[in-house]
């Protein structure tokens, strides 16, 4: 691959990007040295400086560093150049549990969610015993690897170690999801981030059980309300067994709360249960490589190279999830997934054009850089303004794929969006039946 037309970082070469939020993206990636597969976080520096979170990423990558376990994504170094910080992760062959597997297929049997559950509860037992919490637990950063084992991700940034926040024994910041979240989280009185994650579980097998979430609502008020009453209501499938154990995890007063070594002595989840056995010795970690990102020394900083539009090679597709086949680009009847892929022969700038046209004409706002697009909904959905990321990847001179994903919304809106929008487009789609 052609590192100036992909984009060097230090040793790894950039592809493809998997995920973008506000604050960061994170691309997949080789190292060119060991041909190793990782994904890597790209922060911009002036934006974790602006809003003051440096502290708290440095918490965040100790926690992860302090975490060694198989069912957690493993943080391997952090690089900077002058303007990125850059996070280099295990990459995890991934589905989002939510989105990917309960909005695709609904509802999970129960054997298959307790599994899931299973592997869970062993991961927050083994980070509040080195007093780290996540604090922002749902189904969105559950991923599943190759073997379909249990991948916890995000805490480079929501988890916290309890001896730097803690306020006379309490936290006192507010992370997390609204509908996941402990009711004295939203409350924001003090709070123990050990109960408050057994909550966020509890809402997460309710999700897995369900197929849909116990506490939803429009209105925000009414929302926390709700959460903090505990009103709601078991889908008529869910077992005896499984019910009383959720009324014991969603139970709105964290000092009756049923505590992690309980929930493991609990009849339902003991079923079939396995601890996960693993070396659990650890070397002791520093911050030093996340102190020398914010160092301007020359010793400390990678070089970068990039180009655009990104060139895709073999890693690239490698990166696809559950395989790259071209022929289902376009199917629509796939399930609401979170990005679509659709071929085209045509040059990048007519892409791009028609891109922003159809765009537009379905309700809008188009933004520009190069070869990608951000599209804003003007009007808002059920779940706030959709906001989608087009991207052109070129596979050869006169062959790209387009890669359209969801950013930021409701997940059947988007399906819709790409469907009218797949419809406009069908003219300048590369067609297999044309060959």
């Amino acid at each position: 691959m052609n590192a100036t037309k992909v984009g060097c970082v230090g040793k790894y070469e950039l592809g493809r990007t998997i995920r973008k939020g506000t604050f960061a993206k994170v691309k997949f990636a080789r190292n060119i040295q060991t041909g190793e597969f990782v994904a890597i976080k790209i922060l911009d520096k002036e934006k974790v400086l602006k809003h003051k979170m440096v502290e708290q990423i440095k918490q965040g990558i100790l926690a992860m560093k302090l975490i060694e376990h198989p069912n957690v994504v493993r943080i391997y170094e952090v690089m900077g150049s002058k303007t990125k910080i850059y996070i280099v992760f295990e990459y995890v062959t991934h589905c989002e549990l939510l989105e990917d597997t309960i909005v695709n297929r609904g509802r999970m049997r129960e054997g298959e969610a307790r599994r899931y559950f299973q592997q869970l509860i062993n991961v927050i037992d083994y980070c509040h015993s080195r007093d780290v919490y996540h604090l922002d637990l749902k189904p969105e950063i559950l991923l599943l690897d190759s073997r379909g084992n249990l991948k916890v991700s995000e805490f480079w940034l929501l988890g916290a170690l309890s001896q730097r926040i803690k306020i006379d024994g309490e936290l006192h910041t507010t992370n997390g999801t609204p509908n996941y979240v402990a009711p004295e989280v939203l409350e924001d009185r003090g709070y123990d981030g050990g109960t408050a994650d057994v909550w966020s579980c509890g809402v997460i097998l309710f999700v897995l059980l369900a197929g849909y979430l116990p506490f939803e609502d429009s209105n925000l008020t009414r929302l926390y309300k709700k959460i903090s009453n505990a009103e709601f209501t078991f889908p008529l499938w869910t077992s005896f067994p499984a019910k009383m154990l959720l009324k014991r995890i969603l139970d709105p007063n964290p000092i009756t709360r049923i505590t992690i070594p309980e929930i493991l002595e609990d009849e339902w989840f003991k079923e079939g249960y396995r601890r996960q056995e693993f070396d659990k010795k650890y070397d002791l970690t520093t911050l030093d490589d996340v102190n020398a990102v914010f160092q301007d020394s020359k010793e400390h900083l990678v070089t970068e190279k990039k180009d655009e539009p990104v060139s895709l090679d073999a890693f690239d597709l490698i990166s696809s999830s559950k395989g790259f086949n071209l022929e289902n680009l376009l199917d629509s009847e796939q399930g609401f997934k979170r990005e679509e892929r659709f071929t085209s022969t045509c040059p990048p700038r007519e892409i791009i054009h028609r891109i922003e046209e159809a765009a537009t004409t379905l309700g809008f706002r188009v933004q520009k850089k190069n070869y990608k697009l951000r599209l804003e909904k003007i009007e808002a959905g059920r779940k706030g303004n959709l906001n989608v990321a087009a991207e052109i990847l070129q596979i050869a001179p006169s062959f790209h794929v387009i890669e359209v994903r969801k950013e930021e919304g409701d997940a059947l809106e988007f399906h819709k969006f790409y469907k009218d929008l797949s419809k406009t487009l069908k003219d300048i789609v590369w067609k297999f039946d044309d060959l």
